[in-house]
């Protein structure tokens, strides 16, 4: 089976008609330009209803342990979410991530479980710029509504409201971080698994990181807290070994195209010696007719 197609969530329709050549290459120059539009917020509530039954349905289907069908459903719903929505589209990624583990499919696994944690960590920065504004904007505010003393109790009597308001606001800010970091723990525990069971220098050392990310997270659950920590006891052997197992190939194959290169001189590489010189640190190359030292 192949991977899945690129979903990158449903994106509003620009098509424009009548136009010269001309005019067409002006307006492709300035689209690139551009950051896409959003939808109304009736298209919005349309589009995530669609994309949320079809979500529901690819869950069904890989509880009943129909993971290829399941991950063509999840595609499907990534593919008319709104692009900009980055937590639901987040776990529809992390979702196709967990199809792909069940499949023993570790390659295709990682492509969503990095675009579920690239969203998070996008929609984490943009939470973040919202709430340092609204800081900003309410301590202006503080400041412009200062009071003198004999009117201060009916200045509490109207702030009752909203500090309510408050309250509630950063309840509701609290939830949508704490279902942030349970979607992130699923995406890099998944990511990280795909990458420790593919293999090679550059996937363990991938895992080896996402291991320590999850390692300082404190909403992990107890099973999942034994395999980061056995895997963090695991992977440093299997990384080096993986290391030096492709740098001795990648030795051979240099070796190899430079014997190829010198042979029509009558030398081989065994006729170039590297010398460390232990003062320095650095190294130097010794030519020998004899190919030894």
């Amino acid at each position: 089976m192949t991977g899945p197609s690129e979903a990158v969530g449903k994106q509003p329709d620009k098509t424009k008609v009548g136009n010269t050549a001309d005019e067409n290459a002006e307006e492709n120059a300035e689209d690139e330009l551009i950051v896409p539009e959003r939808f109304s917020p009736e298209e919005e509530a349309n589009l995530l209803g669609e994309s949320n039954e079809k979500k529901s349905e690819a869950n069904a289907l890989f509880a009943s342990g129909r993971y290829e069908s399941a991950i063509t459903k999840y595609e499907e719903a990534a593919s008319v979410c709104p692009h900009y929505f980055d937590y639901e589209l987040a776990v529809i990624k992390s979702n196709l991530a967990a199809c792909y583990l069940k499949l023993e499919q570790w390659k295709e696994a990682i492509k969503p479980a990095t675009e579920s944690i690239d969203g998070l960590d996008r929609l984490e920065k943009a939470e973040a710029k919202q709430k340092e504004s609204e800081e900003k904007q309410k301590n202006a505010s503080a400041e412009d509504d200062e009071v003198e003393e004999e009117i201060v109790s009916s200045g509490a009597q109207k702030s009752a409201p909203a500090a309510k308001e408050e309250d509630s606001a950063e309840a509701a800010r609290q939830k949508r971080h704490n279902d942030i970091l349970r979607i992130r723990a699923k995406a890099l525990m998944r990511r990280a698994r795909a990458r420790s069971e593919l293999g090679g220098w550059s996937n363990l050392a991938g895992a080896e990181e996402d291991y320590k990310l999850l390692s300082a997270m404190t909403n992990l659950s107890a099973a999942d807290r034994k395999i980061v920590q056995t895997q963090l006891l695991i992977l440093p052997s299997r990384t080096k070994a993986a290391q030096e197992k492709e740098m001795a190939e990648m030795w051979g194959k240099l070796k190899d195209l430079g014997n190829g290169i010198l042979k029509p001189f009558g030398l081989s590489t065994e006729n170039f010696k590297m010398v460390k010189d232990e003062k320095t640190g650095g190294y130097s190359m010794n030519f020998s007719q004899n190919g030894a030292n």
